[in-house]
């Protein structure tokens, strides 16, 4: 497997998941009927992506601003998404930055560490090639999950991005 094929997909799913953020009308964005508001679902997910293109949880750098301890959707060991205030929440802008902070990295994260190495997260019992794969499915389901939210509850759509 190739660096620069791993970025590119890694990069089409970020764009993906970036389209459904953009699309999201201001009514859904943190929305309080929802269970899992939309924003926190697109943080979440821009989060661990964050996480798991560095070299191991030790090396992680977090991104200037984040919502400390609250992105798991409730993990014991992560904080409980349900208490956080006004002041932890993030707007499109945020979020969309975030995103883009994180895609400018993409292909230095994933070629600082060899593919054979561990993932660097204890727990994820891997390579760091199979982590990378990991976390395309993980950016996937919530591209997904975050797109299907805006067809049923705003008829739109978002496009398949091919590559990164």
């Amino acid at each position: 497997m190739e660096p620069a094929i791993v970025s590119s997909q890694i990069q089409a799913a970020l764009k993906m998941l970036r389209s459904s953020i953009e699309a999201c009308p201001d009514n859904l964005w943190n929305r309080e009927a929802d269970a899992n508001p939309f924003w926190v679902i697109a943080y979440h997910s821009l989060y661990f992506t964050h996480l798991y293109l560095s070299p191991s949880e030790d090396e992680f750098a977090p991104y200037q601003r984040q919502v400390t301890g609250h992105a798991s959707f409730g993990k014991a060991d992560l904080g409980d998404w349900r208490d956080l205030t006004h002041s932890d929440t993030f707007n499109k802008t945020d979020v969309l930055a975030y995103c883009d902070y994180i895609s400018q990295r993409v292909a230095n994260l994933v070629e600082s560490t060899p593919f054979d190495s561990p993932s660097g997260f204890d727990w994820l019992k891997f390579s760091k090639a199979e982590a990378h794969l990991y976390n395309l499915r993980h950016i996937q389901h919530h591209a997904g999950q975050l797109s299907e939210r805006l067809r049923q509850e705003a008829d739109l759509g978002v496009r398949w991005v091919h590559d990164g």
